[in-house]
């Protein structure tokens, strides 16, 4: 065992970067090469066809089978070309991944031979087993069908020699079993929304679109080692390891010289990225070794998730690492969702500052967004929460488990002075040259004006909010289908409320040439300022301090995974998405059953994977040095004097002592380990028996880990059977 550890070690250290050629031609020119988007729409479809599809990408207009047919016949055109010989539905299950059957597009033709056939039949649905994937008691075993129907508004793509089409995955009663229906809805319900308030500034517009760009943090480990790990290998995370005796304290890797094996991987996920339409921006060192982050620019939400992919490493002796906490004592990886609201002539959260009627639009949908987070704060961390993610959330390189709003000076003290300035005065008009408010000017408020808050869950950034505690390894749906619900919500709640003020300010106002609908917004706007205040913050939100202050503004302070996911639930929320047609009360129930059991199993494999590297890989070996020590000690007593012996034999007892008590209290703990899983595991009840794996099997970890690595500082390095994070940490 110890030789195989030596080995793969000395492999990694071995490992030469590839050789990775890009396509002819500047990124620019390859973007997009294997997605069938609108140039090759154009190119491949009938031109009233292409104008009907761009009908339904860009208005929701209905697709019709007729069309459909065409469609799939350009699509399988283009396919063929470029070497295509399958297509697949490509869907999100419940399951946090993707999920995909490859069908060829071979069909009988009826002689006894075979011809390659795509029907708008076939690209427009299947029929997946719906049973096999978690539905939250949705479909039983034995009820197995499901649909999986395309969504013209996510760009069909091309991986190896497959069509991929992405689709929506609904059961045979019509519930959503995945993360992209939702979504699709909640997106719509935004745009509505936004849609309506926009009117009040500019009857022009037609749409809004929620944007989103993420920001994606992974770890890079030899795959050599990697395999020598049980505990990454099954759960993602090292469940054990001491220390390296370096690590990130130099904060000498951040923004550092990128090495040269994992450049030449960054440079082959870029080219395939791009070659898939995914705007890949930016590459760089992160704070922990062998840490790295890869950011697009903005995109369509819809498109950014279906972009979410795990990246593909293996042809460099690489694996990735997306848990959110892959190894104790260095900082965690996020997946950082840079959020905003553009319309189709300008971006909603973005201040010019020299035309006042927009300047109220941005100060209309900054606070609106607050109303949002404020209301449903709980919700939003639910949405983000996991059994992984709950060991980075707090832990000193991520936002805490409470959801609060950083805004910076500048912004704060403009609603502020909104707030609390005389409803009379905070604005004139001049002829019909417009608004003029008695507010500041702000062109400067988006350039960087502010430092940034790192403790912040969701802080404004310029012309965006960044949903800084969503974990690296989730899928951005989740925290999206949230975010853009509450904030439809609240924007259909103050257009509603503007709405019922405007003939009351209209009438005040009669014959002043001032408008009744501005003062109305400034009116709704100062009673939602004061609303949402408890959600601002723009402090430590590491302080013990603010736990307390964030419970007594009313914020939700819970930090149990289990208990947390409650929120979906809460008649609020539950009211929220009903009424926005999102999502309903069965398959918000069936969705939370899911999280509960996925939580319990994740906790369930980390306990058995502990125990038994504990039991069968770190008790043995222990043991093995410890007779190595008495036949040292029994050895010194036959050759030295009793006197002498003892005396050159101390330290050796010393750690013979050590190790017995060590491992005799593992053995203990993983007994108390045992039994605390057996009797959860008789909990029938979901969601009670992952509070029972929360409160009395995860606490267990910590202390059973504690004991191994202590073993780790002593037992022979020949020995120890694992790598150590000296060795994962540091390979180049």
């Amino acid at each position: 065992m110890e030789a195989l550890r030596f080995q793969v070690v000395g492999e990694a250290f071995k490992k030469k970067p590839l050789d990775v050629k890009a396509p002819s031609g500047r990124p620019c020119e390859y973007f997009g090469r294997k997605v069938f988007n609108r140039e090759k729409m154009y190119k491949y479809l009938p031109k009233d066809v292409y104008e009907q599809m761009i009908d339904v990408m860009d208005n929701g207009a209905r697709l019709d089978r007729h069309m459909a047919d065409h469609v799939a016949a350009g699509m399988m055109q283009w396919a063929k070309e470029q070497g295509v010989t399958h297509y697949t539905h490509w869907f999100q299950p419940l399951t946090e991944g993707t999920a995909e059957k490859h069908d060829s597009f071979i069909e009988h033709d009826g002689k006894g031979g075979m011809i390659e056939e795509f029907s708008g039949k076939l690209l427009v649905q299947q029929e997946p087993d719906a049973s096999s994937f978690p539905s939250g008691g949705i479909r039983s075993t034995f009820e197995a069908r499901g649909y999986s129907a395309w969504d013209p508004t996510s760009p069909v793509f091309i991986i190896d020699d497959t069509l991929c089409i992405p689709t929506v995955f609904i059961s045979y009663s019509g519930e959503a079993l995945d993360y992209k229906a939702p979504l699709l809805r909640a997106l719509k319900a935004v745009n509505v929304a936004a849609t309506e308030v926009c009117h009040y500034f500019d009857p022009e517009v037609k749409k809004v679109t929620s944007n989103l760009g993420w920001e994606q943090e992974y770890f890079l480990v030899d795959e050599g080692l990697y395999a020598a790990r049980p505990d990454l290998l099954l759960t993602g995370r090292t469940l054990m390891g001491h220390d390296s005796a370096k690590n990130q304290q130099m904060d000498d890797h951040y923004f550092g010289a990128i090495p040269e094996r994992v450049a030449a991987f960054m440079r082959d996920l870029e080219i395939q990225a791009l070659e898939l339409g995914i705007p890949c921006k930016t590459r760089h060192n992160e704070v922990a070794p062998n840490q790295f982050e890869l950011a697009p620019v903005f995109e369509d939400t819809n498109l950014a998730v279906d972009h979410n992919m795990k990246k593909v490493a293996r042809k460099h002796g690489f694996r990735v690492l997306l848990h959110e906490k892959p190894f104790a004592g260095i900082n965690g990886s996020g997946k950082h969702n840079n959020w905003s609201l553009s319309t189709d002539n300008g971006t909603l959260l973005h201040a010019p500052g020299k035309s006042p009627v927009q300047n109220l639009r941005f100060a209309t949908f900054i606070v609106e967004t607050l109303m949002g987070v404020y209301k449903h704060n709980g919700l939003l961390k639910a949405s983000i929460m996991s059994a992984t993610n709950a060991h980075r959330l707090g832990a000193n390189e991520a936002p805490p488990a409470i959801v609060s709003s950083f805004l910076g000076k500048q912004l704060t003290e403009m609603l502020d002075h909104i707030e609390k300035a005389d409803k009379d005065d905070i604005f004139s008009m001049d002829g019909k040259q417009g608004m003029k408010m008695d507010i500041p000017e702000i062109p400067e408020l988006l350039i960087d004006n502010t430092d940034r808050n790192r403790t912040s869950p969701f802080a404004f950034t310029g012309n965006r909010f960044e949903f800084r505690a969503v974990g690296s390894e989730a899928n951005c749906a989740s925290a999206m289908i949230a975010l853009n619900a509450a904030v439809a919500e609240a924007l259909f709640d103050f257009k509603k409320r503007v709405d019922q003020r405007i003939p009351e300010f209209a009438k005040k106002y009669e014959g002043t040439g001032h408008s009744g609908v501005f003062h109305a917004i400034i009116d709704v706007l100062r009673e939602d300022i004061r609303t949402c205040k408890p959600i601002r913050f723009d402090g430590n939100g590491y302080s013990d301090e603010w736990v307390k202050e964030a419970e007594r503004r009313g914020l939700d302070v819970e930090k149990s995974c289990p208990v947390i996911f409650e929120r979906y639930l809460d008649p609020e929320s539950i009211q929220m998405f009903e009424s926005l047609g999102v999502m309903n009360r069965k398959e918000l129930e069936a969705r939370n059953e899911v999280k509960w059991e996925t939580y319990t199993k994740k906790i369930q494999i980390e306990a058995r994977v502990l125990g038994d590297i504990s039991m069968n890989h770190i008790i043995p070996v222990a043991t093995k040095y410890q007779s190595q020590l008495l036949k040292n000690v029994g050895n010194m007593a036959a050759v030295f004097p009793m006197d002498t012996a003892d005396k050159l034999s101390a330290r050796n007892k010393k750690l013979i002592e050590e190790i017995a008590e060590r491992t005799s209290a593992i053995e203990k703990m993983v007994e108390e380990l045992v039994e605390a899983r057996k009797k959860a595991n008789v909990i029938e009840d979901e969601h009670q028996k992952a509070i029972a794996y929360h409160d009395s099997v995860e606490p267990k970890f910590d202390d059973i880990r504690y004991e191994i690595d202590k073993l780790e500082l002593i037992v022979d390095d020949a020995l120890w059977p694992l790598p150590k994070y000296r060795e994962l940490l540091f390979i180049r």
